[in-house]
């Protein structure tokens, strides 16, 4: 089959979270399975390749990943020539409709002109939502497009596209579908909405995730528009490209090390402490987050627990940037506690990396999380995650069992504070019991999420 992956972000490309890695890797998994693909994704200011060709159809640029998978950029200084992805400092940028308007009708101008057969043009996120939206409306009566089925993924139904109504008319679609079985909610456009009801097929990110989603606590007020698609949703896990995520060959770990020899955790520990100024010590536990600084990722239970987790010898390091509030919270606490809270408060490739080699234990308390990578990649570091058992987190850690000696993490069921400083204290004892310790981290290197699976799940989608 040939198949196109439209995604706002794609690895190596463009990143700012799990999507871009799903875009990257994915489609090198379906080529292994013999189908022909490319991608198609924006050509931002801030979009970084070793090489690339200028193609003369409208600002296009053309790279490679894979053996053969050919990745269009689409160009515009307008509405790419930025700093920023989505926004900057003061939020999302204003005109985010008009821009990822544009690329979803330019994206399909550009497969038209190559003149090349699609099956199936699988789309991710409220960004590309358009597209099976433009097909079933627009380009029916067209021989190219009449044919071409749409696959949908939600990796995560928070973010939905939602703007005033009186943009509408930026879409270029008939007023008509402006309605309760479109793109009206609440009075509002919601672009993700109607995509999720014109799309062929809508798949979302873990199989938990997609039970959570068709009720309402989870649902962010589309569970009923969910639940009404007759086949359902897919969930299927997303997976980890092991060649990337591997601390034995990965560029940015300090001293590298395997799952038969992981000596040299220890140095990369006593590195990560000396570089966020904690002293360093290898008889404490190193607790790491990377991510986000949002009430999503947990920063609101961990804040609210601080206090009782520092009754412990313990020490934290927080990687990531977010939201002003949490910045300045975060950095009370490392003032207050400033031999057991080091801070890195930006985002940087390299420091989450060291953060995930060094430390021994990887906090995500997230609310909610739709499938998340930052669990599996702390598992193949020998890292061990501290999860809320919801979403992709329930479908890859399962609890620690001290007198079974099984499970691969440790995982509190209710969403409070209570609960999560007694899975944390769980974490603590268990790091003072070497030989358990030890075998922790064992099954942690034994755990793989590879992509072969998922890809065969795709494959089955885009068949049907």
């Amino acid at each position: 089959m040939r198949i196109v992956f439209c995604s706002s972000e794609v690895v190596p490309f463009t990143k700012t979270g799990g999507l871009a890695d799903v875009a990257g890797s994915l489609p090198q998994a379906l080529e292994k399975l013999g189908h022909e693909l490319i991608i198609i994704t924006p050509y931002y200011k801030t979009a970084k390749f070793s090489e690339v060709k200028k193609y003369s159809l409208n600002e296009v640029a053309v790279s490679k990943i894979g053996k053969n998978i050919k990745v269009y950029l689409l160009g515009n200084e307008k509405c790419f020539g930025r700093d920023g992805i989505y926004g900057d400092k003061n939020g999302d940028y204003s005109d985010n409709l008009q821009r990822f308007s544009f690329y979803c009708y330019e994206l399909l101008k550009l497969l038209k002109r190559l003149e090349s057969p699609v099956d199936v043009i699988h789309c991710h996120d409220w960004h590309t939502a358009l597209i099976p939206v433009i097909l079933k409306n627009e380009y029916q009566k067209d021989p190219f497009f009449r044919n071409i089925k749409s696959v949908f993924t939600i990796h995560n139904l928070a973010y939905q596209g939602v703007f005033p109504k009186e943009q509408y008319v930026h879409l270029g679609l008939d007023p008509e579908l402006f309605h309760i079985d479109g793109f009206e909610f609440y009075d509002q456009i919601n672009v993700m909405k109607a995509g999720l009801i014109f799309a062929d097929r809508v798949t979302t990110v873990s199989p938990q995730y997609a039970m959570e989603i068709q009720h309402r606590e989870f649902g962010c007020g589309l569970d009923g528009v969910l639940r009404n698609r007759p086949e359902g949703v897919a969930g299927i896990l997303n997976g980890l490209d092991y060649d990337l995520w591997n601390p034995q060959t990965d560029p940015l770990v300090e001293f590298p090390y395997s799952a038969k020899d992981w000596s040299n955790k220890a140095k990369n520990k006593a590195s990560l402490q000396k570089a966020v100024g904690l002293p360093q010590r290898p008889d404490v536990p190193l607790f790491g987050f990377v991510g986000r600084l949002c009430h999503q990722k947990g920063l609101d239970i961990l804040i609210e627990s601080l206090d009782e987790l520092m009754e412990h010898n313990i020490q934290l390091v927080f990687v990531g940037s977010g939201g002003e509030r949490y910045h300045r919270l975060l950095e009370a606490c490392a003032q207050k506690y400033p031999e057991k809270i080091g801070l890195f408060l930006k985002f940087g490739e390299e420091m989450a990396r060291r953060t995930y080699a060094g430390s021994d234990f990887f906090m995500m308390p997230s609310v909610y999380e739709p499938c998340g990578l930052g669990q599996m990649i702390s598992l193949c570091y020998g890292t061990i995650p501290i999860v809320h058992r919801t979403g992709g987190l329930a479908d890859t850690i399962t609890a620690y069992d001290p007198f079974r000696s099984t499970g691969n993490g440790f995982v509190f069921f209710q969403y409070t504070k209570e609960g999560f400083v007694f899975c944390f204290e769980q974490a603590v004892r268990a790091y003072n019991d070497k030989a358990q310790f030890k075998a922790l981290i064992e099954r942690a290197f034994a755990c793989r999420f590879t992509w072969d699976k998922s890809a065969l799940e795709y494959e089955k989608i885009y068949k049907e």
